[in-house]
């Protein structure tokens, strides 16, 4: 095993990944389901990824030194990568930059407050790596996250997971979040994204590796879910429950909106 990308180690990925400096620190705040269970977690191979980042396992964080004392340093600007209403959508910066009509008057002000800010403060973005079911409550217990400046993006390309239904439209992985970030952030000058292939990549192969791994073990006929004795017969699968009615992670668009 290693323990830095927490892959077995004839599966390594530590020898394929050149950790790429940006302006921007990342913090990853990791839920210990996804670290103990998840083996397809991107978070950990997103730190790995970035040369200035932090990946702190908890579920509240109010108590954490580490990341009490990034939020308290004056000379870092924290904000939380989080969508919703208020929330400052990066993706609308390149408009406020090349001065794109009504776009740019609604955002100009808020853009040019955080190129202001960042002018003498590092940009610290701080990530929640978990599923949304278990995101909301790590935010309701970390009050000193619930009160950073948040921020978000929109028109992202469609989630890359093939191992992994995303719950609706607009959800993606941590590593796929970081990588649409930077190039949100390249492209409004407050960052430079030198090798914006290498995480797609690393990410596209994890996945090969599990599909294959998968399609062995199917093969085989071994299933990580089949807890039988050797000669012991299958049991009838019981009537699955009907899932419960889920809040949505984006509001609904209005009937007729354009995508």
């Amino acid at each position: 095993m290693c323990y830095r990308c927490y892959w077995p180690q004839p599966l390594c990925w530590c020898g394929s990944i050149t950790p790429m400096p940006t302006r921007t620190k990342f913090v990853i705040l990791m839920h210990p389901y996804e670290f103990k269970r998840i083996k397809a977690n991107t978070g950990r191979l997103t730190h790995l990824c970035l040369a200035d980042s932090e990946l702190h396992i908890g579920i509240e964080f109010d108590g954490h030194e580490a990341v009490q004392a990034l939020i308290n340093d004056p000379r870092n600007y924290p904000v939380l990568l989080y969508p919703g209403k208020g929330a400052f959508d990066l993706s609308e910066a390149r408009s406020v930059e090349e001065g794109a009509g009504s776009l740019a008057e609604s955002s100009g002000s808020r853009f040019a407050a955080l190129r202001g800010q960042l002018e003498t403060r590092r940009l610290v973005v701080f990530l929640l790596d978990a599923t949304w079911r278990l995101v909301r409550p790590m935010l309701r217990l970390s009050p000193s996250l619930q009160r950073l400046p948040r921020v978000m993006f929109s028109n992202a390309a469609p989630s890359r997971y093939l191992i992994k239904r995303q719950p609706e439209p607009g959800c993606l992985s941590t590593l796929e979040a970081v990588h649409e970030l930077l190039l949100r952030l390249d492209r409004a000058g407050l960052d430079h994204y030198t090798q914006p292939d290498q995480m797609l990549d690393l990410f596209r192969r994890m996945q090969e590796v599990q599909i294959n791994k998968t399609a062995e073990n199917r093969r085989l006929g071994i299933s990580r879910y089949d807890r039988r004795s050797p000669g012991e017969p299958k049991a009838k699968s019981p009537t699955p429950p009907s899932p419960p009615k889920r809040r949505r992670i984006f509001p609904a668009k209005p009937a007729g909106a354009g995508c």
